[in-house]
C-alpha cells in the first residue's frame, strides 16, 4: 500500500502536469483542489523541489511549476523520493537492499524468489506510467 504522503504528492503533480507551461500554482490552490492538508502539501512540495522535480517561485506570481515535462516524470521516481523502497521485501530491494536476519540461504528461498517477480511486474508499470499518462487515463476515464 502507497503511503497517504505519496499519494498527495502524486495528486500534486498531476494538478502541476496539467497546468504545465502556464504561471507556476500557488500552493493553497493545489491544496484546495486536491483536497490536501496544506501544511502537509509544503513539505511534500519542498522534498519535490530539493530533489529537482519542481520549480519554485517566490514572491507575488510565485508558487511551484513543473522543473520537467509530465511525461518524463515517473512513478517510481515519485515513490522512491518519498516512501523509499518499492519491492515489498528489503532482501529483493535494487535500490535500498538489506538481507532479512531469519535468512539463511537468500538464493534459495521461494519467497524471496516469488518477490522478485513481484517486484519486477510493479517496476515495469511504475517504470512506465508517467504523470502525463494519468492525466490521459483520467480524462479518458472522465468519458465514460
Amino acid at each position: 500500500m502507497i503511503s497517504k504522503k505519496t499519494k498527495y504528492a502524486i495528486k500534486a503533480l498531476m494538478v502541476l502536469g496539467r497546468n504545465y507551461g502556464n504561471e507556476p500554482m500557488q500552493i493553497v490552490k493545489i491544496a484546495e483542489e486536491e483536497r490536501i492538508p496544506k501544511k502537509f502539501l509544503e513539505q511534500i512540495l519542498l522534498e519535490m523541489r530539493n530533489a529537482g522535480i519542481l520549480y519554485s517561485k517566490k514572491g507575488a506570481g510565485g508558487g511551484y511549476s513543473l522543473n520537467k515535462a509530465p511525461e518524463d516524470i515517473y512513478l517510481s521516481q515519485v515513490m522512491r523520493l518519498i516512501d523509499g523502497p518499492i519491492a515489498l521485501l528489503p532482501c529483493v530491494s535494487l535500490n535500498f537492499y538489506r538481507s532479512c536476519e531469519e535468512c539463511t540461504e537468500e538464493h534459495a528461498c521461494g519467497i524471496r524468489d516469488t518477490f522478485i517477480d513481484v517486484r519486477n511486474a510493479m517496476l515495469q508499470i511504475l517504470n512506465d506510467t508517467s504523470i502525463a499518462s494519468l492525466i490521459n487515463k483520467e480524462k479518458e476515464l472522465s468519458l465514460d
